[in-house]
């Protein structure tokens, strides 16, 4: 399904939807997958009923279109290694993926083998990886990083703040390797001494042009309920604001996983008021400029 002839259709709907903050914005955070496929899915489970169900293009864009998202890039959820084709397949008929961070295994004696592979195709953008590999820096991930990077591919990581210090030194390793540091703001860790170095490193991270800070991780539940008043979450997208400037935030939603808290409405809710009101400049940005110089996706029109 052609994106312009999919947000056509989604027009009456638009009419009635708020106006969106950007004139175009791109959600690098979602996860697609068919549990009804012959060969099932690794993730998510059947225990997760608000998960388990085909989470595809078009149920996206139905959700998330009418609020002003023109297009996406996945993050490959699955370790399966042909799920990472599966999607780039899935984008030759659904131009709103405009790219893929896939699933490899930095470190291990295939990587290089599947990385020449999958870099091949150009919606293949990076891949992601967990904070243990980065904590333990073995050279053969450091090795890897260095393939990474040479492919002009960028690295997503998920973790917690105990991962900062390690990025750091990933970063004066190899200062061409552009990074996305995923679902932040991070709750901080409840030490005072961790705290502190996990925000020192933060900061330092900061200072690096070649790292970003994925808005992906806003949202929290407490005493049962999840606050959509902007107000609740100043304080966390201050600090981010504060470290990575309007140049290195990019908007992410964590869609279907999102939904575990939240209507995507409100995800995209929250962020839109907070950076409204840092201006017309600031909006554009966030919402998809910043995204390209992260991640290189490709404008499909």
């Amino acid at each position: 399904m052609h994106r312009r002839s999919f947000l056509a259709g989604l027009a009456s709907l638009a009419d009635a939807a708020p106006k969106p903050p950007a004139t175009r914005i791109v959600d690098v955070h979602t996860h697609f997958y068919d549990p009804t496929r012959p060969q099932g899915v690794p993730w998510p489970g059947k225990q997760e009923p608000i998960l388990y169900r085909p989470s595809l293009p078009g149920r996206f864009m139905e959700v998330a279109g009418p609020l002003g998202v023109t297009d996406t890039v996945v993050v490959e959820a699955s370790p399966w290694l042909e799920d990472n084709q599966w999607v780039l397949d899935l984008a030759k008929d659904n131009p709103v993926i405009v790219g893929l961070v896939g699933h490899l295994s930095p470190g291990t004696p295939e990587f290089a083998a599947q990385l020449a592979r999958f870099s091949k195709d150009r919606l293949f953008l990076g891949i992601r990886v967990g904070s243990g590999p980065v904590i333990k820096g073995t050279e053969a991930f450091l090795s890897d990083m260095e393939r990474l990077a040479g492919a002009n591919l960028e690295l997503d990581v998920a973790g917690a703040p105990n991962m900062y210090a390690a990025l750091v030194r990933l970063t004066d390793r190899l200062p061409g390797l552009r990074i996305v540091i995923n679902h932040l703001p991070h709750d901080a860790p409840e030490d005072k001494a961790a705290r502190a170095a996990a925000w020192s490193a933060l900061h330092e991270l900061g200072k690096r042009p070649q790292v970003y800070a994925k808005v992906s991780g806003v949202l929290r539940r407490v005493d049962g309920r999840v606050p959509d008043d902007l107000g609740f979450y100043r304080k966390g997208l201050d600090e981010l604001w504060s470290i990575f400037g309007p140049t290195r935030l990019v908007y992410a939603s964590n869609w279907p996983v999102s939904d575990l808290l939240a209507p995507y409405a409100t995800v995209l809710k929250v962020v839109s008021e907070y950076f409204t009101r840092k201006g017309k400049e600031a909006c554009e940005r966030f919402f998809w400029r910043n995204s390209v110089a992260a991640y290189r996706w490709v404008n499909r029109g």
